[in-house]
């Protein structure tokens, strides 16, 4: 992989390297320019793919030496084996998935352990806004309403209940707002939620 800009990672690409293992095979859903992955080529020697469905986000990933395959995520993963990567990430997609429920069964199904992070819609500021009359629009959630790709918001005590409906062992929560962790009301002042999963024994 080349060397892409990532002196100034993210703060959810910071916590998702703590949670990623050395040498670990990843699948990055929703890559875009690739740069996540080459972030964790470089720091923790990975192997993996990335899927991104944007002409342009794929075609940068490409230029990045990122291993992408162009393809839409709601279809499914049916290319990949039961259980063939370690990691399976989703950042900051999850809210634009038609098929909620099948991307994240599809990514339990090819994963040994899951990574999915979201806005989180109960941020304290979105509440705000629609208290104010208007659909929020932040750092996170950047679209004006009537442009907007994300189809499925959802807060932290919504995907907290679908995790427990569907099985799925909630490993590990961080909860940030600006990079700073946020352990009271989380569900109120945490503007990120980041989640670490795999199938509930």
């Amino acid at each position: 992989m080349t060397n892409v800009n990532i002196t100034n990672v993210r703060p959810d690409f910071a916590l998702i390297t703590k949670w990623v293992q050395m040498k670990a095979k990843v699948l990055d859903l929703g890559c875009a320019d690739g740069t996540l992955l080459t972030h964790l080529h470089q720091t923790l020697g990975i192997t993996g793919y990335g899927i991104e469905k944007d002409d342009a986000n794929w075609l940068a990933a490409l230029k990045n030496g990122v291993d992408v395959i162009q393809m839409n995520l709601e279809e499914g993963l049916s290319g990949f084996e039961d259980q063939s990567f370690d990691t399976v990430i989703l950042s900051q997609t999850l809210q634009a998935m038609h098929n909620t429920e099948s991307i994240v069964h599809e990514m339990l199904r090819v994963g040994r352990e899951i990574i999915v992070t979201f806005p989180n819609f109960g941020y304290w500021r979105n509440r705000l806004q629609i208290t104010l009359g208007n659909m929020p629009v932040s750092k996170s959630l950047p679209y004006q309403w009537y442009d907007t790709p994300n189809v499925h918001l959802c807060t932290i005590h919504d995907f907290d209940h679908f995790c427990r409906q569907h099985d799925i062992q909630v490993i590990e929560r961080k909860v940030i707002t600006d990079g700073q962790d946020i352990h009271v009301l989380p569900n109120l002042l945490g503007n990120l939620a980041m989640y670490r999963l795999k199938r509930a024994a």
